[in-house]
């Protein structure tokens, strides 16, 4: 049997209770050295984030919700026309949900148009629960194809993408915060889920390192893919990127006009070398 959807207050209730916590959390154990005022990053990822979901959420309800119910409805997707039992429809959605993100934000790494708009959550020179909700509004637009072909194709029922949205929701904003969490508690979560110390190489400054971790909730698909890089020790990390981390190209206007302007072609890989690794094997996680 296939579980319910969970009602319509859960998810925004647990993302706001997740964000609520650790940002209360980090500020009384923080894994990295804040470069800038904590108060002002916040704000200014707070007004960034509800740009995006102003122009996004409406798109949400008129678009991709009733395109779950017709999929549903109609059995449309490459899982309804296995026939396979309701538990292991539901479960291989949720996965299949997450993979396609995965691949999602690997694009946003590799395809130059894409990392115009994908940038604006990279330049932010600090690290905390609050980048989470720092996407462009532009990266948002561009993803909702994406999300409607996840659902169509995959034929994901309406209880495994809002099970998988509440999930990622806490992912999002767990595995960004600057918490700093026991290494050894660490080790065996990021074996399961993306965490702090995990997503911060992400957010490197040095391309070998960006360029892996892409996992927004489950850790398997960047084992399977070959991007799982977890030996880079957190004070060697420089959050940001090379060439965009000066405080007025920071702005709320700055970060806004950003895709639009020759900065956002930035070449990632201006602080070029290999992956800083402080053990043997890169998926050792240090702290």
């Amino acid at each position: 049997m296939i579980p319910h959807a969970p009602a319509a207050w859960v998810t925004p209730a647990l993302a706001a209770g997740a964000f609520i916590v650790l940002t209360w959390l980090e500020a009384r154990r923080p894994l990295r050295v804040a470069t800038e005022d904590r108060f002002r990053r916040i704000v200014r990822n707070l007004t960034t984030g509800a740009l995006a979901a102003a122009l996004v959420a409406p798109l949400q309800m008129l678009v991709i919700a009733p395109l779950v119910v017709a999929c549903e409805r109609e059995r449309i997707g490459v899982l309804p026309a296995l026939g396979l039992p309701a538990w292991l429809h539901f479960g291989l959605a949720v996965l299949l949900l997450d993979w396609t993100l995965w691949v999602w934000h690997w694009g946003n790494h590799a395809v130059p148009f894409l990392w115009r708009f994908h940038v604006v959550h990279h330049v932010d020179r600090d690290l905390d629960a609050s980048t989470g909700l720092r996407f462009h509004f532009g990266e948002m637009l561009l993803s909702m194809p994406v999300r409607a072909a996840q659902v169509a194709a995959i034929g994901a029922p309406a209880s495994a993408v809002a099970t998988w949205t509440a999930l990622l929701f806490v992912s999002i904003f767990f595995h960004h915060s600057n918490l700093r969490l026991p290494l050894w508690l660490e080790r065996r979560l990021v074996r399961i889920v993306a965490t702090p110390r995990m997503h911060g190489i992400h957010h490197s400054t040095v391309r070998s390192e960006r360029d892996t971790n892409f996992a927004s909730l489950f850790t398997i698909w960047d084992w399977l893919h070959g991007t799982w890089l977890l030996a880079v020790p957190q004070r060697e990390i420089r959050i940001g990127v090379p060439n965009l981390r000066e405080t007025e190209q920071v702005t709320i206007g700055a970060i806004s006009l950003l895709p639009f302007r020759r900065a956002a072609r930035t070449d990632p890989s201006d602080a070029g070398g290999p992956p800083r690794l402080a053990a043997p094997d890169p998926t050792t996680l240090v702290a």
